[in-house]
């Protein structure tokens, strides 16, 4: 088996058998590419399965090196999640097909420093709800569609990718609503009423037919609605507003979980909500509560 091949024969696994996302076997995919791309240019020739077996330790850090370089250089947090990415690929090679590489353990990732979720509060994000119907370019069923978008969002912390994955066969939408998201976790989230009133009042306005797997919501010439859309939207939202620069959409599902968590729910709870595989991944956001409940005691205690 060449490299390359066990390349491909990773990805088909990671596909069929651990059924990660689309969006992971596409990074993955690039990732390992320019990973043997590299090898077989640092050692002068194409490699076979026992020849990475044989990777040092240096192999992998020049490669890291080169992708660090150049203005294109990727950042400190880019080139964990591509080392990350190597190592997933040998522990395959090591478990699968019998080629481990011992020396991938030598290598270490750039430390990276420790970044807290960075929620607006709940006023803004209301105002960020209703800000598109009050937007004189876009026709009515446009405005409907932002609003509901922004509503899963925040009403129910999607990721923009949930949200523009549900298909029309998804609606109406009820008091719930059977999410899949990461490492195809199912998991289910209620649903507001004004969630699903918004949901509902864009279907009716919409001006494109959708039935089973079409699409939910569309783009003004009828395509799937994407996330660079989303962002854009928010992005001029925000400018708007006077919104700070980390007001994006991901920053709603920041607000979700960092209201609930204020409101007196519980983090196991939060952690389902979210779709979190680890309790500590949801746990940043106790910080974020308890640096604004210190904000809030520093601005209203007469001694503070």
């Amino acid at each position: 088996m060449t490299a390359d091949q066990a390349i491909e024969a990773w990805l088909v696994w990671l596909t069929h058998e651990r059924r990660a996302s689309p969006r992971t076997i596409e990074a993955y995919g690039r990732i390992g590419r320019g990973y043997i791309a590299f090898l077989q240019a640092y050692r002068g020739g194409p490699l076979t399965l026992t020849d990475l077996g044989g990777v040092r330790a240096a192999d992998v850090r020049a490669h890291l090196a080169e992708r660090r370089s150049g203005e294109q250089g990727l950042q400190a947090r880019s080139i964990s999640q591509t080392l990350s990415a190597i190592r997933a690929f040998h522990r395959f090679l090591d478990r699968r097909l019998n080629t481990p590489a011992p020396q991938i353990a030598l290598v270490r990732g750039p430390r990276l420093k420790a970044t807290l979720p960075r929620p607006i509060n709940e006023d803004q994000a209301l105002g960020l709800l209703a800000e598109p119907e009050a937007d004189p370019d876009l026709d009515a069923w446009e405005a409907a569609r932002d609003h509901a978008v922004l509503s899963l969002l925040y009403g129910c912390g999607l990721r923009i990718s949930e949200a523009l994955s549900l298909t029309a066969a998804d609606a109406p939408i009820g008091s719930s609503l059977r999410m899949l998201g990461k490492g195809s976790k199912t998991r289910i989230i209620p649903v507001l009423p004004s969630v699903s009133d918004a949901v509902e009042a864009y279907r009716q306005a919409s001006p494109w037919p959708s039935v089973g797997n079409d699409p939910l919501f569309r783009a003004k010439r009828g395509g799937p609605l994407t996330p660079r859309h989303v962002q854009a939207m928010v992005q001029k939202l925000r400018a708007r507003l006077g919104l700070p620069a980390s007001t994006t959409p991901h920053a709603l599902r920041h607000s979700f979980a960092t209201h609930l968590l204020g409101g007196g729910a519980d983090l196991r709870s939060i952690q389902d909500l979210l779709g979190h595989a680890s309790l500590s991944t949801t746990q940043k956001y106790t910080a974020v509560d308890s640096a604004g409940l210190l904000a809030a005691y520093a601005k209203a205690h007469p001694r503070a």
